[in-house]
């Protein structure tokens, strides 16, 4: 039963979106759209693989309660839904490489993917349905993030954990199948759960690792409370204590429409090409443009970093040091440009060396401010400009207009290192087949289970 809680006539926000999209189907969207879902897959578990053996990863995975059957990643180990979320998405963010959604300064897939994965080993979900749950889920998080987020209050709060819980709840209620009003309150209740303080990068905490944990795992909850006939708070964004209400402190807009003019959010998300924080993109990018005309780092004299203002104050991206951890070093833009300037390439093993002191030397020569036509071009792109003035007199300088995003043939190269050492070769190019095919499984749950250590010989006959 549709129930008007404010009298007005009008429809809630949150119902409007689970009712423009619960009648989709993956036809409803261009070739374009499916292969990148796939690719944003594929990026995603590749980045799982390679962080498995970071401490937080081996954290998430130690607080998962045993049992329950569903995959994590990279492990023999079962766990309930909840859980098993939770440890994906740490583990999927454990790079700081996840894919990056510029307009809402957010995450989507490390919170989506963990959502759906867990999902899709409770009940079997054919691979349309989850190639179309997950476009859905960066559709909504995505528009609403636009709407909500600012780069103030994107200072405070981290906006993965404000906008991908209510992404992930409307995928997670299309992939079940659930009715317009388990739907809407599924967004509710999710929406109660949004979170994540930016103290960590000051403090130099990792927090941050498990902020799309718990939005996975509370969209987990939220989807099974309304499935349960759990009733939520329907005007939870627009109403006078409601999302918009309480972080922005502004009225929400009348609506927040999803695909308009057949636009699809997901399309504007890109790949990291760097490990590193979005903001860091770019200028390491450009100083790895310089770091080519140099004949060595001890030749710097001075380094000058121009970049969007929401780019230099964002917490800890302007940081100078000292680095007490990897993350503090790759929120850091002037980290980021010294280590690329002083090895010559964009790695991870960049942020390896924190008391590297050609690395140090060079982050303590830099200066970094926000240029007034970057700032004007964001958030539709992310600019940058490094200046490196050597001692002989010297400038070399490098500007993008924008970040320049990883290919498909770099999301597929690093998904197969990463897979293929984490289960042998065969397997890795079993799992990518079965993503590249995804439209033709009847039961997408056998992609979760082939991320295992100890995949079952039948989920091997399956993929063969």
């Amino acid at each position: 039963m549709t129930i008007d809680p404010t009298g007005s006539g009008k429809v809630s926000l949150a119902r409007q979106m689970a009712r423009s999209v619960l009648a989709r189907d993956l036809g409803d969207f261009g070739p374009e759209v499916v292969a990148k879902a796939k690719l944003c897959l594929l990026d995603f578990l590749s980045c799982a693989f390679e962080a498995g053996h970071h401490p937080w990863s081996r954290q998430a995975v130690a607080i998962a309660q045993a049992g329950g059957g569903i995959s994590i990643i990279g492990t023999s180990q079962h766990s309930s839904a909840a859980d098993a979320a939770f440890a994906n998405a740490v583990m999927g963010h454990g790079l700081v490489r996840e894919d990056m959604h510029a307009a809402s300064i957010a995450h989507h897939g490390v919170v989506i993917w963990p959502t759906l994965l867990a999902l899709s080993g409770q009940t079997p979900l054919h691979g349309t349905k989850l190639l179309a749950a997950a476009i859905i889920g960066y559709e909504t998080g995505a528009r609403i993030g636009r709407a909500l987020l600012t780069s103030d209050l994107a200072r405070l709060y981290r906006p993965t954990g404000l906008v991908a819980p209510l992404g992930a709840a409307l995928a997670g209620s299309f992939a079940l199948g659930l009715s317009e009003d388990q739907a809407t309150s599924a967004i509710a209740i999710a929406a109660n759960t949004s979170s994540g303080l930016n103290e960590w990068p000051h403090a130099g905490g990792s927090d941050m690792y498990f902020h799309p944990g718990f939005a996975a795992s509370n969209a987990i909850k939220a989807i099974g409370l309304a499935a349960a006939g759990a009733f939520g708070s329907e005007t939870i964004i627009e109403g006078e204590a409601g999302l918009f209400a309480a972080y922005r402190r502004q009225a929400a807009p009348d609506s927040i429409t999803l695909f308009p003019d057949g636009e699809s959010e997901i399309m504007a998300v890109y790949n990291k090409p760097v490990p590193a924080c979005n903001f860091a993109q770019t200028a390491a990018q450009a100083a790895l443009r310089v770091s080519h005309e140099l004949a060595g780092a001890e030749e710097i004299d001075r380094v000058d970093i121009r970049a969007p203002d929401a780019a230099v104050r964002y917490p800890g991206c302007d940081s100078m040091g000292p680095y007490r951890n990897a993350l503090q070093a790759k929120m850091s833009i002037p980290f980021s440009v010294a280590a690329t300037l002083a090895r010559g390439e964009i790695a991870e093993e960049n942020y390896a060396g924190l008391d590297d002191a050609d690395i140090l030397r060079l982050v303590s020569v830099t200066d970094l401010k926000a240029d007034a036509g970057f700032t004007a071009a964001f958030p539709g792109r992310q600019g940058a400009e490094v200046t490196v003035h050597l001692r002989g007199g010297r400038t070399i300088r490098h500007a993008l207009p924008d970040v320049i995003a990883a290919t498909p043939a770099d999301i597929r190269a690093r998904f197969r290192a990463a897979a293929a050492k984490a289960l042998g070769e065969d397997r890795a190019h079993r799992l990518e087949q079965l993503i590249d095919d995804c439209e033709q499984l009847g039961d997408a749950g056998v992609i979760a289970a082939q991320c295992r250590l100890d995949v079952p010989e039948r989920v091997l006959r399956s993929a063969s």
